[in-house]
């Protein structure tokens, strides 16, 4: 698909400086995330991007089922999964040979699935679509910045535009502006990390094919000897085929026509006719910044990690930084939060950008191994996968992206109480179906970026003094969202005592959240479990909420 220009005509900058509490550099998926969902927490925000038009080629495509629970809170989710290819299955094979195949999303009573496949471009298309609804953000194309520099209570923005150099003021600045961050290159800043020895190429292959739709990974197949290969659909019957090369491949030539083609045919055989959409190739790095934070300037997504592309851990990973990094802006803007509760974005979302990088690396190293004993393990683990089922969890063709548990982090009330579920503080939110008095709901969709206390009363009757208390929450310092879960058919009398009420019909929610009655889960606007009790007190709740605000976070120097 040739790169479309944005319909929309830049605004250009006139009249006095100006200052804006958000300035988000870089309209790809992860800074236009960012900006909407800042506009969606009432943060009035500029949108800053040098080009005004899509991404060329498929680039990130494999979507993550908790990113689509992030893009349904931010209005797109549907609309991708409409447009996207949805996929749970994958299938390993060993030269022409099926090793085993998995299942990424085993149990049912979930809304989205593991994983969609859906090009670059359509979801940025319908983020900028959502972003030029709102009132709270503009957008500004082919605006270049230039200059970046820090003052006491803002940072000062300077922009190359197609009217002239102009200047904005920002109380924060997020960098989204990809590997490559003009804006890390103009603060000094690097990433570290390593640089694997192995190029792949990528092409987006226009079919017909009768493929099932899952992800398919060979090691050593008979049309591409020594190396390895990955197949994904995407929508449009556009597929996607990644080529191991090897380090000596040069890249120039490898990206035509004239050698991409009979790769292709190879794999396809020469009677299925195919056109190509977009050619890349591309060499793996994983590498991080020392900090995400600096002073007002916070950088996001690949500005402050790369990963290689196994694993689609890249655009995920952004995503969910984002929306680790706005509601806390929200607050301090709001002076909600002490200015440190900020500081908790590197000290969440580092050991996340590590855990990806380890699994990239792990990966890489599987997929392409460097020595002559790391290839015979490799060849071992392979040969013992077909039989037996232990040796499986040793083939890494790539650790599929799941999002990070912040177990470590200051805001987390530690557990008083037992609990046998999985989702210590820290845990992103489970979904499950629930029944409301409208018909059937999910979970996730009831959480709306704010805090949440979710409250189960089982089968118990509903009682006013308990109801005023959970309708209390909202009267914090911070507001705090209440909704109650009962056992089938109990909901209507919490309702009608004015709460959201759900009955659990399926039991889905008392068994994935080990709820008894009268347990509680306070959960953060990102919809991260920041607390949980057996038995529901305000006073706990109050203290969780200001812990989880910053009020035990200890600042750290810029």
């Amino acid at each position: 698909m040739p790169r479309r220009r944005i319909d929309q005509p830049s605004q250009p900058a006139s009249g006095p400086r100006q200052r804006w509490p958000v300035v988000v550099v870089g309209a790809g998926p992860v800074g236009s995330c960012a900006a909407l969902d800042l506009a969606q927490h009432g943060v009035r925000t500029l949108l800053l991007d040098q080009d005004d038009k899509l991404s060329e080629g498929s680039r990130a495509i494999c979507f993550a089922k908790r990113t689509l629970e992030i893009l349904d809170r931010l209005g797109v989710g549907q609309r991708c999964v409409d447009k996207g290819v949805v996929w749970n299955r994958g299938k390993v094979f060993l030269r022409d040979r099926l090793l085993y195949q998995f299942d990424l999303l085993p149990e049912s009573g979930h809304r989205r699935p593991a994983f969609i496949n859906l090009q670059q471009y359509y979801l940025e298309q319908f983020l900028i679509d959502r972003l030029l609804e709102s009132d709270e953000v503009e957008v500004r194309w082919n605006h270049k910045v230039i200059g970046v520099a820090q003052q006491a209570d803002h940072v000062l923005v300077t922009v190359e535009t197609p009217q002239g150099r102009t200047q904005v003021e920002a109380g924060y600045l997020l960098a989204c502006d990809g590997s490559r961050s003009p804006i890390r290159s103009l603060l000094g800043l690097e990433a570290r990390g390593q640089v694997f020895r192995d190029r792949f190429l990528i092409a987006d292959v226009k079919m017909q094919a009768e493929f099932p739709t899952e992800r398919w990974f060979w090691f050593d197949p008979p049309f591409h000897p020594g190396q390895s290969v990955l197949l994904h659909r995407q929508a449009d019957d556009v597929w996607r085929i990644d080529f191991q090369l090897g380090w000596d491949a040069d890249p120039d030539a490898e990206r035509r026509p004239e050698r991409v083609i009979p790769r292709i045919q190879a794999m396809l055989g020469p009677e299925r006719p195919f056109s190509l959409e977009w050619v890349s190739v591309y060499t793996f790095r994983c590498q991080r910044m020392d900090r995400f934070r600096h002073a007002r300037v916070f950088f996001v997504g690949d500005s402050a990690h790369q990963v290689s592309p196994f694993g689609a851990r890249g655009a995920n990973s952004g995503i969910q930084d984002a929306d680790n990094l706005v509601w806390k802006l929200e607050l301090v803007l709001r002076g909600e939060a002490p200015d440190a509760l900020l500081d908790s974005y590197d000290a969440e979302r580092i050991p996340a950008a590590d855990e990806n990088i380890l699994n990239s690396t792990r990966s890489t190293d599987f997929i392409t191994p460097k020595s002559r004993v790391s290839r015979v393990f490799r060849d071992a683990a392979l040969g013992l996968a077909e039989h037996y089922p232990f040796a499986r969890g040793v083939v890494n063709s790539g650790r599929l992206s799941l999002p990070h548990t912040y177990a470590a982090t200051a805001l987390n009330t530690p557990d008083r109480d037992r609990f046998a579920a999985r989702l210590v503080p820290g845990s992103p939110a489970l979904d499950a179906p629930l029944q409301s008095a409208g018909g059937a709901v999910w979970l996730i969709d009831q959480l709306c970026g704010r805090f949440c206390a979710m409250y189960f009363a089982g089968g118990a009757p509903a009682d006013d003094s308990l109801a005023a208390r959970l309708l209390g929450l909202a009267r914090l310092p911070v507001p705090v969202h209440a909704l109650v879960i009962c056992a089938a058919g109990r909901a209507a009398p919490w309702h009608a005592a004015g709460l959201p009420a759900f009955d659990d019909g399926k039991e889905l929610f008392a068994q994935r959240y080990d709820a008894t009655p009268d347990t509680l889960y306070l959960l953060r606007p990102d919809q991260h479990v920041a607390a949980r009790w057996r038995h529901f007190e305000v006073r706990a709740v109050r203290e969780a909420l200001a812990r989880v605000t910053g009020a035990s976070i200890e600042a750290t120097p810029a």
